[in-house]
């Protein structure tokens, strides 16, 4: 079996996963912040929204600088409702979803940079990247969002198996 088809099914089910997050997102609550040192509301789902195209990059490059040497650094798009995000989300889980589909084994296996100002922060196979750095990285969002919701009285999705809000 190749690796891209080994990866699919975990790829289909926490992007559905992270849809369902996404849909419960109030438009009111941008702001809302559990504690001054967490980011507000909308820089989380909006960080959450983007790691498709963060796939879609792993995918069709070899790098990223963040921070280019006399380049802008990297900005988000501007999001501004919840049907901002998931229009964003949405478009880019078909995309990744294609791109991880098309890919050989020889290259997921190629080497992947993250760099900031030209310094590598990281390299590794592109494989490790999409599981780490995507996938993991946006269930680890994904959970931080499920307790802004809590917070906020609004009902957390069953993702795993029930939530205290949804039986199944």
């Amino acid at each position: 079996m190749a690796l891209s088809a080994a990866l699919l099914p975990e790829f289909d089910q926490e992007m559905a996963g992270t849809r369902k997050t996404l849909e419960r997102v109030p438009d009111d609550k941008f702001d809302y912040k559990p504690h001054a040192k967490s980011m507000p509301l909308k820089q989380l789902a909006v960080h959450l929204a983007l790691f498709p195209s963060w796939m879609i990059d792993t995918m069709n490059k070899s790098s990223f600088d963040y921070a280019p040497v006399g380049g802008e650094a990297y900005k988000p798009p501007e999001i501004n409702s919840r049907q901002d995000l998931l229009e964003h989300f949405d478009r880019d889980v078909v995309t990744a979803r294609a791109s991880l589909a098309a890919a050989s084994d020889a290259q997921l296996m190629e080497t992947w940079s993250l760099l900031a100002g030209g310094k590598t922060i990281f390299s590794m196979p592109r494989i490790a990247v999409l599981r780490g750095m995507v996938m993991n990285h946006m269930i680890h969002h994904r959970a931080q969002l499920g307790v802004y919701l809590r917070l906020n009285d609004i009902p957390v999705p069953a993702l795993y198996g029930p939530s205290a809000d949804e039986q199944g």
